[in-house]
């Protein structure tokens, strides 16, 4: 099987590391099976697509719509646009996680602010009717929980995508465009463990008041986040592994 790549932007080692093995784990994929490029480690080489089944794109400390970027926000996000121009000229497969809808919704001209931002925490997300027979969505029941934690999102769907999943406070959760280029807003990758791990790393980056983290972390075990989210994970492998 031709490897699966995830490109992380994470400028901390054990965040970057903990979100490797949180998509490997939850993807079925063993450590030869998932590669992974840090974007924000050095320049990003252009991709040959060709030598992957498909492209993870995780989630980071940056936002597109941060009113001042640093040189090395702004060398990351031209990477990741070269990357993701490939991707939607080729429609490759591609699941963008959290950072990864806001990259992808700026390719296509649609709006990214703070008017929907979500603490962190657990929410519902509820598949719409275009969900039924998409393959990614296949055994996840109609509505279910997952982790958010995000500054900004989408701000109404941008033009010629495919609305999957929305939620109560953010109403673009996941969407398609064209055949194979999925982004979703919630983390599909986090479990409770992993994320109390990402929240011990972010204390302090302003997603929650430092004070409130044992109380989160509670809320988080309390919740019913189970296996639904992961499921995504493992039917992008399922479906686009090839050799």
């Amino acid at each position: 099987m031709k490897p699966f790549v995830l490109l992380g932007t994470r400028d901390h080692d054990k965040a970057a590391g903990d979100e490797y093995e949180s998509v490997r784990r939850h993807a079925g994929l063993a450590a030869e099976e998932l590669i992974q490029i840090r974007v924000e480690a050095g320049p990003l080489r252009q991709l040959r697509l060709d030598d992957y089944s498909g492209v993870f794109l995780g989630g980071g400390p940056f936002n597109v719509s941060d009113a001042v970027k640093s040189d090395l926000q702004l060398r990351v996000e031209a990477d990741l646009r070269g990357v993701v121009d490939q991707i939607v000229d080729a429609d490759f497969p591609f699941l963008g996680m959290c950072y990864g809808i806001g990259t992808v919704t700026a390719h296509l001209g649609g709006t990214v602010d703070r008017t929907y931002g979500e603490g962190l925490g657990a929410v519902e997300v509820t598949l719409t009717p275009e969900a039924a027979d998409d393959p990614l969505l296949a055994g996840v029941p109609a509505s279910f929980e997952a982790f958010v934690g995000h500054k900004e999102a989408c701000n109404g769907v941008p033009p010629g995508v495919t609305l999957l999943a929305t939620g109560t406070t953010c109403p673009v959760q996941m969407y398609r465009y064209g055949a194979n280029v999925y982004v979703t807003q919630f983390h599909p990758e986090l479990d409770v463990e992993s994320l109390a791990q990402r929240m011990a790393i972010y204390r302090h980056a302003g997603y929650f008041h430092p004070d409130d983290y044992t109380a989160l972390v509670e809320m988080a075990r309390r919740s019913g986040v189970r296996d639904h989210p992961h499921r995504l994970l493992r039917n992008f492998v399922s479906h686009y592994a090839r050799d």
